[in-house]
C-alpha cells in the first residue's frame, strides 16, 4: 500500500520529481503498475449481514455449477474456485487467496474449509484456526500454540464460524471449546468443523474432530445459534470407533433418501477413509471396516457431492500421501462402489484446475450460474 501512495503522490506531482527530459527527447510512457503493488480483493468481513438482501429462494434444480472451497499449505488461507459442470475448476481469485488467514485467525493461518447452504438460504462457512508452519514463518516463538507433550501436534484453540447472504460479506466468528464449556477446558484441538441442518431440532448442528490433552483424537457434534457465533450446546461423541486408540478425523456427512452417510479417516496404517450410516444424524453410525477411496498412499479429508441432475455422487479428498499433494476423485451411485476417476490434471483425469494447484481440505457445494457470476465479478481486475 505504501508503494501504491508513493507512486500516486509522484504522479500527481505532490513528491519529489526527477529533472525534466531535455525537450528534443520524446516523452517516455510510463509503465503501468506492477500486479505485486495491487492489493488483491477479499471476501468483506462485516459486523452483521442484515444488510445484505436475503438470498431468494431458488430451486435446487437451479443450481447447475458449483463452488469448491479450499486452502493451500502455502498460504494458510482460504481459496475458492468455481465450475460450470463439475470437472474443470478455476480460481476466481487467479490462484490468489479470497481470505488471508493472517487477517482473521488467531494464528494467522486456517486449514480445513467447509461451506454449505442452509434451509433458510444462507451460507454457512467453519474453518479451523491453525498454522502448522507458524514457527517457521515468524509468527510465533514456538512450534505450537501450546506444548505438543500436552496438547499433542497441531493444537489450537479456535474454530472461525462465518455466515454470508451472498457469498461476498461474511460475518466472522471466534469460537473456542475449552472456553464455552467447562468438560473440554483440556481440549488439545478443534479440527475440520462441519455443518449440516438438523431437520428435527429445526437447527445447524456442527461436527468436528477434537481430544483431552493429547490423547487420540475423536469426532463430536454441537449446536450452533441462529446468528452463527457460537456453540449453544456441550460437544457428544458422535462415531465410536471399535478400537478407541486409533485417531479418526475429518468427519462429512450427508443425508440421502432416509440415511445419513458419514465419510470419515481413521488413523490405521496407513490412513483411509471408511463409510458410517445411520438413520440418525447425531450417532448410531454402524462401523463398517471397508476402505473407500481407491488411493494406494494415504488420503484425508472426504467430502461427498451430487453431480447435477444425476444419481452419481463424488467423493473428494485430499490424497496428502503423494509429493505434490493433490485432490483425488472417485464416483459412486450405490455407495458401495467407488470408481477412482483420477487426480486434478492427471493424465487421462477428467478432472481440471484451471489455474491452481496442490489443493487442500476442500468442500464443493452446488451454486447457481448467477452465484458464480457474482463470485467472478467480485474478484475481476
Amino acid at each position: 500500500m505504501k508503494t501504491i501512495i508513493a507512486w500516486a503522490a509522484v504522479a500527481l506531482g505532490f513528491g519529489t520529481m526527477a529533472p525534466a527530459a531535455p525537450p528534443q527527447t520524446p516523452p517516455q510512457p510510463q509503465p503501468p503498475a506492477q500486479a505485486e503493488n495491487i492489493a488483491p480483493r477479499q471476501l468483506a468481513i462485516v459486523p452483521t449481514i442484515a444488510a445484505t438482501p436475503a438470498p431468494k429462494a431458488d430451486k435446487a434444480e437451479a443450481r447447475s455449477a458449483y463452488l469448491l472451497a479450499y486452502f493451500k499449505d502455502e498460504t494458510h488461507s482460504l481459496h475458492f474456485a468455481t465450475s460450470p459442470d463439475g470437472y474443470s475448476f478455476t480460481d476466481v481469485n487467479g490462484g490468489e487467496p479470497v481470505l488471508r488467514g493472517r487477517a482473521v485467525a488467531d494464528q494467522q493461518g486456517i486449514r480445513d474449509p467447509h461451506i454449505m447452504r442452509g434451509p433458510d438460504g444462507a451460507f454457512y462457512m467453519s474453518m479451523t484456526d491453525l498454522h502448522i508452519f507458524a514457527e517457521r514463518e515468524g509468527l510465533r516463538t514456538t512450534q505450537w500454540e501450546r506444548p505438543e507433550k500436552d496438547y499433542g501436534w497441531g493444537n489450537n484453540r479456535n474454530m472461525l464460524f462465518m455466515k454470508s447472504h451472498d457469498l461476498l460479506h461474511w460475518t466472522l466468528a471466534k469460537v473456542d471449546i475449552a472456553a464455552l464449556f467447562p468438560a473440554y477446558r483440556n481440549a488439545g484441538n478443534a479440527w475440520a468443523p462441519e455443518t449440516i441442518y438438523d431437520p428435527a431440532k429445526k437447527r445447524m448442528m456442527v461436527y468436528f474432530t477434537t481430544r483431552m490433552g493429547n490423547g487420540p483424537n475423536y469426532m463430536v457434534y454441537a449446536y450452533a445459534d441462529p446468528a452463527f457465533t457460537t456453540l449453544t450446546t456441550v460437544p457428544k461423541q458422535i462415531l465410536y470407533y471399535p478400537r478407541p486408540a486409533v485417531n479418526t478425523i475429518d468427519a462429512d456427512i450427508t443425508k440421502i433418501g432416509g440415511k445419513y452417510r458419514m465419510f470419515y479417516v481413521a488413523h490405521e496404517k496407513p490412513g483411509s477413509i471408511k463409510q458410517a450410516v445411520s438413520t440418525r444424524i447425531d450417532g448410531g453410525y454402524a462401523f463398517d471396516p471397508r476402505k473407500v477411496d481407491p488411493e494406494n498412499v494415504a488420503a484425508e479429508a472426504p467430502n461427498l457431492w451430487r453431480r447435477h441432475g444425476t444419481d452419481t455422487y463424488v467423493l473428494m479428498y485430499d490424497v496428502f500421501g503423494v509429493k505434490p499433494n493433490n485432490m483425488g476423485f472417485a464416483e459412486t451411485t450405490d455407495f458401495q462402489t467407488f470408481r477412482d476417476i483420477g487426480r486434478f490434471n492427471d493424465p487421462g483425469s477428467r478432472m481440471k484446475a484451471t489455474n491452481f494447484s496442490q489443493p487442500k481440505h476442500g468442500t464443493v457445494m452446488a451454486i447457481t450460474p448467477a452465484e458464480a457470476d457474482r463470485l467472478r465479478g467480485w474478484f475481476a481486475r
